[in-house]
This record gives C-alpha cells, sequence and structure tokens, in this order.
C-alpha cells in the first residue's frame, strides 16, 4: 500500500522444546546488535528451577539491568496465573520491515527485532496456560501476555497483573506520582533514589531511571486495546517496582474483563547507554500495528491560532473580545497573516452547555454569539482550517450525530478534553473516537489524557495529546518553569507527541512573575520558549499566545518556519536535567532547539550531522542580558557546514533556537 515506502519483511520462525532439567540453557533472545537481552525461567527463591514463579531478567552490555523479575495475572475468583507453571516450549522469530508514517520524529521507520514466545503450563489441575511474547530491538526489549481460549479459561476477569521490574541497583529515578487513578497526568517530576519511592505511591508512565555505570532505561507500555492502563508502585523490597492496573468504574476490585483469546499491551523497556538515545526512539510505535486507514492524504500536521490560553483579551479592536464571531475572527486573521494552517475555537462555543467545563451541552447547535457558517465561510477564504474544543461527555452521546455533521461543515479536527482516566472503558473509548473521526476525516487532539501508547501509527488522525503539565498552568501557577521544561524532554516525551501549548512571548524573570489568567507570564527567555517547538514533537502545535503578542516580533519569524512533524530526529547533547540539544530535519532544511533549567550552560553543538555543502545557519540565542530581561534575543546569520562547531551561552532559564537551510 502507498503508506509502506519499503516492506522489506524478513521473519523466520522455529519451535523449540526446552529442556526443563535444571533449565542449564535459559531460553532468551538478543538485540540485532546484540547489546540487549532478555531470558525467561520458571524460579524458586531467585534460582531457575523445574516449575515455579515465571520471570524475566533483562541485561545491557553484558551488565544487568533488571534481576529476576515475576510475571502473573490476578484473577478474580481464581488461583493467580504464572506462579506455579513450567516451560512448555518457545519458539523464535525475527522482522526487519521499513514503513512510512504521515507524521513523527522520524520518517521512514525501521521495525527491526529478534523475538521469542515461551509458552507455559500449570503441571497440575486446572491445567492453565498462557505465553509471553517477547521482542529484542537495539533500543529495547518489550513483552506481552497472550492468554489462549482453554476450558479453565473461557473469560477473562483480571484485577491485577503480577509483572514485576527489579532493578539491579539502586537506580535514580524520575517519577511523576500521581494521587490516584483518575487524574490527566498533570503534575511535576521528582528526582530521586529507586529505594526512596513508598509503596503507597503511585508512579505514572514512562519512568525515567538511570543505573550508573549500567544504563538508561525507561519503562513505559505501548497498544492499549480493551485493556486498561498501567502504573506502577513499590513493592517490600526497594528494588521492586510492581504493576497496577487502572481500575474499572463499574466493578470494585476488577480491571480488565474479557473473553479469550486475550493479549496483554506490550510491557516496553526502553534502554540506551545515553538518555538521547531514548528520545530518538521508536520503539513505542513500532510495537502497535500498521495504519488502519487506507487514504491519509488528508491528514494534516500543523500550527494553530488559539483563543483560549491568553484569556478574553484584545487591543485596539473594535469588538468586545470572548467567545463570539468577531473574535474568533481575530484570529483567523492572524493565522492567516502568520501561515499557520489552523484555528482552534476552544471551550463555550457549543449550546446549552450545563455541566461542569462545559459538560451536559449540545456539540451540534452553537450559543447566539457564534455564528460557526459565517466563522468557517471567513476561515475558508483565508485558507484557515477550524478545530472544536469538545467535552468528551458530549461526544459519547452525539458522536454519531456531530461528527458526519462536522464532516459536512469542513471542520479539521476536534480537541477532546477531560476524560481523566485510562481504565479499560475509557481506552476503548479513544479507540472509538479514533476510528469514527478517521470515517469522517476529523483529526484528533486529546486534552485531559494518559500518556500515549503509539496509537497514532495505526490511527495517525490522532495528531497529539496533552497528558501533562503544560503551559496553561503558568495561568494559575509557577509551576511550569525552565527546569521543569528541560525534565519533559526525558520523560514524558518518551511515550509520543505533547501537546504543552508552547509559544508564550510574554517572558519574564522570577522575580516578576504573577499568575493570571489573562495576558499570562511565562517562566525562561524567548529563545528557550523558541526552542520548544523543536524540542517538544507535536504534530499539532499551538501557537499559544495573543496575535498582539507576535506582531513586529522578529522572533516569531522561527515560529512561522518551524515545521510539526519530521524526517529525522538526532539529539546532539543532554543531561539530565541540565539541558538538551535536539535537532530535527525535514526535507533539506534541519532546526536546531537548545534548553537549559535554571542554570546557565556553555554548550559547543558539532554540526557534523549535516553532510556535505554549505548551509545558512539562522540562530536566535539569548542576549547578553536575557537572565535579566529574558525577552531579549539576538538573531544572526553566519555559513556553516559539517565541521562547524556552534558555541552556545545558554542564560538562566535560557536556550538557542535555530534554523540551518542549504545554500544553493
Amino acid at each position: 500500500m502507498s503508506r509502506f515506502i519499503s516492506a522489506l519483511v524478513c521473519i523466520f520462525c522455529w519451535m523449540v522444546v526446552v529442556p526443563i532439567n535444571g533449565q542449564q540453557q535459559l531460553p532468551g533472545v538478543s538485540s540485532p546488535g546484540s547489546e540487549i537481552r532478555i531470558e525467561f525461567a520458571t524460579v524458586v527463591k531467585g534460582q531457575p528451577a523445574e516449575r515455579g514463579q515465571l520471570a524475566y531478567r533483562v541485561s545491557f552490555r553484558g551488565k544487568p539491568v533488571f534481576n529476576w523479575s515475576y510475571l502473573g495475572l490476578e484473577l478474580m475468583g481464581q488461583r493467580a496465573l504464572g506462579d506455579n507453571v513450567r516451560i512448555v516450549s518457545t519458539s523464535t522469530s525475527q522482522a526487519d520491515e521499513t514503513y512510512s508514517v504521515v507524521h513523527g520524529k522520524s520518517n521512514p521507520v525501521r521495525n527491526r527485532y529478534q523475538a521469542l514466545t515461551v509458552e507455559v503450563a500449570e503441571p497440575s489441575a486446572p491445567g492453565r496456560s498462557f505465553a509471553i511474547e517477547a521482542r529484542a530491538f537495539d533500543d529495547g526489549v518489550a513483552f506481552r501476555y497472550h492468554i489462549p481460549v482453554q476450558p479453565a479459561l473461557t473469560a477473562l476477569q483480571i484485577s491485577n497483573e503480577r509483572t514485576q521490574f527489579n532493578f539491579a541497583k539502586d537506580a535514580t529515578v524520575y517519577p511523576l506520582i500521581l494521587r490516584d487513578f483518575r487524574t490527566s497526568y498533570e503534575d511535576n517530576y521528582h528526582i530521586l533514589p529507586l529505594s526512596a519511592i513508598q509503596p503507597t505511591w503511585l508512579v505514572a508512565l514512562p519512568l525515567l531511571a538511570e543505573l550508573p555505570g549500567s544504563a538508561w532505561v525507561a519503562i513505559t507500555e505501548a497498544h492499549i486495546e480493551n485493556y486498561a492502563g498501567m502504573y506502577l508502585t513499590r513493592t517490600a523490597s526497594a528494588s521492586i517496582l510492581e504493576s497496577r492496573l487502572a481500575p474499572r468504574v463499574d466493578v470494585a476490585g476488577l480491571a480488565v474483563a474479557r473473553a479469550t483469546p486475550a493479549s496483554s499491551p506490550w510491557r516496553v523497556l526502553m534502554i540506551a547507554a545515553k538518555p538521547g538515545s531514548l528520545i530518538e526512539s521508536n520503539l513505542v510505535i513500532n510495537l502497535n500495528p500498521p495504519c488502519a486507514i487506507d487514504d491519509v492524504s488528508w491528514i494534516k500536521p500543523g500550527k494553530t491560532a488559539w483563543n483560549w490560553w491568553s484569556g478574553s483579551y484584545a487591543e485596539g479592536v473594535s469588538f468586545t473580545p470572548g467567545m463570539n464571531t468577531e473574535t474568533m475572527k481575530h484570529y483567523i486573521d492572524f493565522a492567516s497573516r502568520a501561515g499557520l494552517e489552523y484555528m482552534l475555537i476552544d471551550a463555550g462555543w457549543s449550546a446549552d452547555a450545563t455541566g461542569p467545563n462545559d459538560s451536559g451541552g449540545d456539540i451540534t447547535r452553537t450559543i447566539p454569539a457564534v455564528n460557526l457558517p459565517e466563522i468557517l465561510e471567513y476561515a475558508r477564504a483565508r485558507n484557515v482550517r477550524v478545530w472544536l474544543w469538545l467535552h468528551w461527555t458530549n461526544v459519547e452521546r452525539q458522536m454519531e450525530e456531530a461528527f458526519p455533521l462536522y464532516e459536512k461543515w469542513g471542520i479539521a479536527g476536534v480537541k477532546i478534553d477531560f476524560m481523566d482516566r485510562d481504565d479499560q472503558w475509557m481506552v476503548d473509548f479513544y479507540r472509538r473516537v479514533l476510528k469514527k473521526a478517521a470515517e469522517h476525516h476529523l483529526m484528533v487532539d486529546f486534552h485531559g489524557a494518559y500518556k500515549p501508547d503509539g496509537i497514532r501509527r495505526t490511527y495517525p488522525n490522532l495528531l497529539t495529546r496533552e497528558g501533562v503539565l503544560g503551559l496553561e498552568y503558568t495561568k494559575w501557577s509557577a509551576r511550569v518553569n525552565p527546569d521543569h521544561n528541560v525534565m519533559l524532554a526525558f520523560t514524558r516525551l518518551l511515550a509520543g507527541p505533547m501537546d504543552y501549548t508552547p509559544g508564550g512571548f510574554n517572558n519574564v524573570t522570577r522575580e516578576d512573575f504573577v499568575p493570571r489568567q489573562r495576558q499570562p507570564m511565562v517562566l525562561g527567555t524567548r529563545a528557550h520558549h523558541l526552542a520548544l517547538f523543536v524540542v517538544y514533537e507535536s504534530p499539532l502545535q499551538m501557537v499559544s499566545d495573543y496575535p498582539g503578542a507576535y506582531e513586529g516580533q522578529k522572533d516569531f519569524d522561527f515560529i512561522k518556519t518551524v515545521p510539526t512533524s519530521w524526517d529525522e530526529t538526532r539529539v546532539l547533547e543532554a543531561r539530565v536535567p541540565d539541558y538538551v540539544v535536539i535537532a530535527r530535519r525535514r526535507g533539506r532544511e534541519w532546526f536546531i532547539g537548545a534548553i537549559t533549567g535554571w542554570r546557565p550552560a556553555d554548550l559547543t553543538v558539532a554540526l557534523d550531522f549535516l553532510g556535505q555543502g554549505n548551509w545558512t545557519a539562522e540562530i536566535y540565542a539569548d542576549a547578553p542580558d536575557a537572565g535579566r530581561n529574558p525577552k531579549n534575543t539576538n538573531r544572526s546569520e553566519r555559513r556553516v557546514n559539517a565541521e562547524t562547531k556552534l558555541s552556545l551561552h545558554l542564560a538562566e532559564g535560557g536556550g538557542a533556537a535555530i534554523r540551518l537551510h542549504p545554500v544553493d
């Protein structure tokens, strides 16, 4: 099909009966480059045995990363599955394919791995069986459960998993700690020893960890389908984290209810020698099924103006700013002048919204102050398309009616908000939305969302999602600051695109910062916030501030030219949690984003990735006084090539944004 630019897939399978007499040769599989290996065994008191608890272990470059970690499922009304089994057989395979994507951090994407399936069975009644499928990539390993149809398991009622992650040493971890299973993943990350994680804490994914002298690891999951989202808690052992599944809301103690055969999501272990390599990884999308949409020509990444972030504010206009037709036209005019593809109309446009956060409304009608046909015609005439904000409860009630109507109107996409759950029902809701939206040529942005799981490979009409403490929080707190921004590159961003909503131009110092709803201030220099458009991957990228904030500003030229989807991504410099420098290519042009936290940084960035020829570098850098006057930048141009090394001085909370295009 046209979405695959090459289909060089080579898969070989064979069956091996594993000798269980002491299991001298443990079943396992190594990555294609042989640096990563995962092995399986049934263990008793931490040692391989003929029968016992199924477990796995992982090594990187010959050093242990995870020691024997238990595997199993807790079932309602039955004994746990996996605590008394023997290995029956194994089969191995390998694959190497290259496929194209509509949007992403790189294109094409290579999916290359060695695979192993381990089949186990209980040696005594009821004789239940299941399998673990594992894949070893050069950037990590992943495994999942397969439960076949069998007399003792015609249906599953899973209360939890017993999947463990037994770290080989007391790692430094960077957790997002949530209060419960009903949140929007909007909180700050922490820096702690693994042993400091408390058993009462609920840790979200992805979780970044450094095992000093061994590896950088990120735990997450991929391809969540008809299942519940996974979290982590600490066991009685200071080195072991164990899975926790988001519970259903309808049955106490139940997480997953489904018929067999059934498969769990992939449990993903991204592994690398350097943290920047984790940012470059496509492991999460590689573990998802291919694109399910035959014609993807209507899916268009881009940038959007947005009326919500700056509040009901406008200068020098003849109308009263707010949720009304004239204000929406004002933002459409800005998008058209700037060459932005979209305008996002946020909450408040739809009729009869009587519930919390504009729920309980009719998303097929507008309030009297919003003339949507007039707005859409106005936008079409200016080559701008419109997105609409929706509360998820309204989508659940009216999706069948609203989505065909939006297609008729010419709506580009929908931003769906406030789900704040990833239980089995809500996971299914996401999939139903994406499928129905694709049928009516609607792109999707999920807010109030759980972490990405790579579903965008299957449904690329999903451009981005929130699931992050983003720039909106500057309206009521100082929690979004340069330290937080750097941390996001190494944590949340590992799972997939992130709708952080960058673009704040009212840059102030810590001393001058005041949270406010209208004309919000942002912490960090202007160059820092320009760089976020490169550092943060999001095929739909907000240009969040009020249009007047950008008028006459030389720095806005960078935002107008920066793409939102990429052909190649390279991390040039990275130190957790201090700074990161990322280069991304679109076509023949490269863009570099460099950000630091509250500590200034002097960095030398090699441009050896450029290849042959000369290039013009347009550099937006912190001015010498940017620490005191964070709006100040210096824009310069210079001729560079692959031998050039750029010296960047990043101010306190600073950054640099660079556009590189070849000299013809």
